[in-house]
């Protein structure tokens, strides 16, 4: 299964900002329910001003329960 172009591009700015130096992890809220959320963002500069371009957050609990790996046949399994 492909990978759509905007996550892509998204992907290539989080290395970007990696290889700068600049990202940054930020505790925010849901805006759909409030809970806190902790935010790997991006962290660039507009004229002087700080531009925070939030890539994805870290998941609550073990990662490895909450996600499938990509079945090399024909895409992620459905979960049991």
């Amino acid at each position: 299964m492909a990978i759509p172009e905007p996550y892509r591009r998204n992907f290539e700015t989080l290395l970007r900002a990696a290889a700068d130096g600049n990202l940054a992890l930020l505790k925010c809220r849901d805006a759909q329910t409030g809970v806190p959320r902790y935010v790997v963002t991006a962290v660039g500069r507009d004229e002087g001003d700080y531009v925070m371009t939030p890539l994805g957050h870290l998941c609550d609990g073990n990662p490895f329960e909450d996600y499938i790996p990509p079945d090399p046949g024909d895409g992620a399994q459905p979960r049991a």
